[in-house]
């Protein structure tokens, strides 16, 4: 949903959709590079099932930049281009923004930031709040809706990461599922030192 965005946003900063934009397109442009990175690695060193999923998703997203930038450009001009596109770059940046609300669902439910980490909540917050800014000194609500949005959800993640920092790794399902520590790790240090089980342990 990042690298649609980045496509998405860096097509609608471009001067013949949207003028006196240009920071956009450069900066998301830098963002859709960056993104096709990390997804073509998670394509090469993820397990078949998944990168099904994935190739299937990242041909998704090519599909629809790819159905905008056209429309745009050859069917529509003016006003109308720069709605079809300030409103598909809006969808899928809210969209973005959104697909933590289940990683913070995960930390009220295990009361643990164990999978939120800080960095990434804070520039999700600072990216957010610099955009809508931003988007306010140029009055473009294309910019400055969905990265309110942003700003609002970056907001929630951190008073979440310090209502619970100090409980990191300490709830989360895979914690709850191991087995108590007491006899299990004493049985095994006792088989490495001797390679012998003990009698009561013997079958």
């Amino acid at each position: 949903m990042t690298l649609l965005n980045c496509l998405l946003s860096a097509w609608y900063g471009l001067p013949f959709v949207s003028k006196n934009n240009i920071l956009v397109s450069t900066i998301n442009g830098t963002g859709a590079v960056i993104e096709s990175v990390y997804v073509l690695i998670f394509i090469i060193y993820a397990p078949k099932k998944e990168k099904a999923r994935i190739m299937a998703l990242f041909a998704f997203v090519l599909t629809v930049f790819s159905a905008v930038a056209l429309i745009s450009l050859f069917a529509l001009h003016g006003n109308g281009r720069k709605l079809l596109c300030g409103l598909a770059a809006t969808i899928f940046s809210i969209i973005m923004y959104a697909s933590p609300l289940s990683i913070m669902r995960l930390v009220i439910k295990t009361k643990s930031v164990e999978f939120m980490p800080f960095f990434l909540s804070l520039f999700v917050f600072l990216c957010g709040t610099s955009w809508f800014i931003y988007g306010l000194l140029g009055r473009d609500a294309f910019i400055t809706v969905p990265n309110g949005f942003g700003c609002g959800l970056g907001t929630m993640q951190l008073i979440l990461y310090f209502i619970y920092r100090d409980n990191k790794g300490l709830s989360s399902p895979e914690m709850k599922k191991q087995p108590p520590g007491n006899g299990t790790v004493e049985l095994g240090a006792e088989k490495q030192g001797n390679g012998k089980v003990p009698q009561d342990e013997q079958v």
